[in-house]
C-alpha cells in the first residue's frame, strides 16, 4: 500500500501521480481521516500523561500522610475516574479511524514509475520490441485455431470438462496433457538452471495472503472462495510466493530471493464475459509457471529488466513468435508501478495475445505484508522491493503451439526443446 507518511508530506505529488492511472481516486478523505485520528491521538497522550500524574499524586499524598479515603485524595480519584471515562471514548474512536484509513489505503493501486509511459488503456500501450519473424507460419490463413486443432487430436475436451465442472474448464488427454507437462518441467528447468529456487506452495491462501499480495479487497469477485474456512483458491502463485516473507525481516546480505513456482490458478473471470469463450486462452482453471523476486531497492528497476529476459528466454526456446509491449498507466495492474507484457503471435487470429506480465510493484506489495530487510551495522530497516513475472502461462503456450507449430495436413510438430521431455516429434 502507499506510504501515508509520504501522502501526508507530499500530498500535491503524491495525488498527481495518482491522477496519471486515471479512475478518480482521491486522497483527500484520507488526509482528513488521518488529521483527526492525530488529534485524537494527541488528546488521548495527554489525558494518558494526566492519568499517570493522578496516579503518582494519590501515592504521594497517602505516603506523605493523607487519609486514604479523604476528601483530597478523594477527589484526585474522582478527577482519575473522569480521565480514564474520557480515554476509554477516545480509544475506540481511534481505533474507528485507523480501519477507516487502512481500508481507503488497501483500495487504492501503487504509484506508477516516473517511467510508465501515460495513457488511457491499453490502445496507448507501447510497443518495445518484436522477435521471431522468421518463425512466423508461412501461410496463417490455413491455419485452424487451436482449440478445433486439439479437440480434432483428441487432446482437449471441452465437452466432458463443462460436464465434470461447467464451461471455461478443459480436460488434457493423451499427448495434450504430455504437453503440458513437458512444458511444465522445461520452464522450470530452465528457470532454476538459471538461479531461480522452486518453491511449491500451498494452493489454498488466507485472506491475510491475498489482501498483502494485492488481490483483495480489490479483486474478491474474480476470486474462489471456499466458504466454510478462511481460505481462497489462489488465483496465481504470485500470492502465496509472496506471503512466504511476510512480517519477516530479512538480511540484506542474502538478498536477492529469486523464486520460481508452479501452481494451478483458478480465477473467476468475472469482468470477462463474452470474451475468449472458446479455447486455452481465459478458462477458470490453468496452470502456471511463476517467477518472484525479492531485491533490494536499488537493483530493482535492472532486477526487472533480467525478469523480462527471463521470460523472453522461454518463447525463443519454444521458437514462438512475440513482442515486448510496455503497459501504460490506464492498462497498468493494481499493485504494479511498471508493467512489460509478453505477447505470442496466434495465426488463426493474426493477432499477438498477452502470456507473460511482468511486474516491479516496488515496495507498494512489501508494505502490505510487512516484508523489511536490515543491513548489517546500520539502524533500522527497510522494505524490500519485489517483482512477478509469468514464465510462462502453459495453456496459453500451448495454444500458441498448436497453431504456430500446426502443419497444413493438421498434424502439429513438437518444438525442438520439448521433444526430450516427450520423447516424440509429433503429437
Amino acid at each position: 500500500m502507499l506510504d501515508l507518511k509520504t501522502i501526508r508530506q507530499n500530498f500535491d505529488t503524491v495525488q498527481a501521480t495518482l491522477n496519471r492511472r486515471g479512475g478518480g481516486y482521491d486522497l483527500q478523505t484520507v488526509i482528513d481521516l488521518d488529521q483527526q485520528q492525530r488529534e485524537i491521538e494527541g488528546t488521548r497522550s495527554q489525558l494518558q500523561a494526566r492519568s499517570n500524574e493522578i496516579g503518582k499524586a494519590v501515592g504521594q499524598k497517602i505516603r506523605e500522610g493523607a487519609d486514604p479515603k479523604g476528601p483530597e485524595v478523594a477527589a484526585l480519584r474522582e478527577e482519575g475516574n473522569q480521565v480514564k471515562a474520557q480515554l476509554g471514548e477516545l480509544e475506540p474512536q481511534e481505533r474507528e479511524l485507523k480501519a477507516q484509513i487502512e481500508a481507503i489505503l488497501l483500495g487504492i493501486p501503487n504509484l506508477p514509475s516516473d517511467t510508465t509511459p501515460d495513457g488511457k488503456d491499453e490502445s496507448e500501450n507501447v510497443e518495445v520490441r518484436r522477435w521471431g519473424d522468421e518463425y512466423l507460419p508461412k501461410d496463417s490463413a490455413a491455419l485452424k485455431p487451436h482449440w478445433e486443432v486439439g479437440e480434432a487430436m483428441g487432446i482437449l475436451n471441452f465437452e466432458r470438462s463443462a460436464k465434470i465442472a461447467q464451461s471455461r474448464f478443459v480436460a488434457l488427454m493423451g499427448v495434450g496433457a504430455a504437453l503440458e507437462r513437458a512444458l511444465i518441467t522445461y520452464m522450470l528447468d530452465r528457470h532454476t538452471q538459471h538461479g531461480y529456487t522452486e518453491v511449491i506452495p500451498p494452493y489454498l491462501v488466507n485472506t491475510a495472503s491475498l489482501t498483502a499480495s494485492g488481490q483483495l479487497p480489490k479483486f474478491a469477485e474474480e476470486s474462489f472462495q471456499c466458504k466454510n474456512d478462511d481460505l481462497w483458491l489462489s488465483p496465481t502463485a504470485e500470492v502465496p510466493v509472496t506471503n512466504l516473507h511476510r512480517d519477516e525481516i530479512l538480511t540484506a546480505e542474502d538478498l536477492p530471493f529469486h523464486y520460481c513456482s508452479f501452481t494451478p490458478c483458478f480465477r473467476r473471470e468475472a469482468g470477462s464475459y463474452g470474451r475468449d469463450t472458446r479455447g486455452l486462452i481465459r478458462l477458470h482453471q490453468f496452470n502456471k509457471v511463476e517467477m518472484y523476486k525479492f531485491v533490494r531497492p536499488e537493483t530493482s528497476e535492472d532486477e526487472h529488466q533480467a525478469l523480462v529476459k527471463d521470460a523472453e528466454a522461454i518463447l525463443q526456446g519454444l521458437k514462438l513468435p512475440y513482442r515486448v509491449i510496455e503497459l501504460c498507466t490506464g492498462d497498468l495492474g493494481f499493485s504494479a508501478n511498471k508493467t512489460y507484457d509478453l505477447e505470442v503471435w496466434l495465426p488463426s487470429s493474426s493477432t499477438y495475445r498477452e502470456i507473460s506480465s511482468c511486474s516491479n510493484c516496488g515496495d507498494y506489495q512489501a508494505r502490505r505484508a510487512n516484508i523489511r530487510f536490515k543491513e548489517s551495522g546500520k539502524k533500522g530497516t527497510q522494505f524490500v522491493h519485489t517483482l512477478n513475472g509469468s514464465g510462462l502461462a502453459i495453456g496459453r503456450t500451448m495454444a500458441a503451439i498448436l497453431e504456430n507449430y500446426q502443419q497444413p495436413d493438421g498434424s502439429v510438430k513438437v518444438p525442438e526443446v520439448l521433444q526430450p521431455y516427450m520423447g516424440r516429434e509429433w503429437l
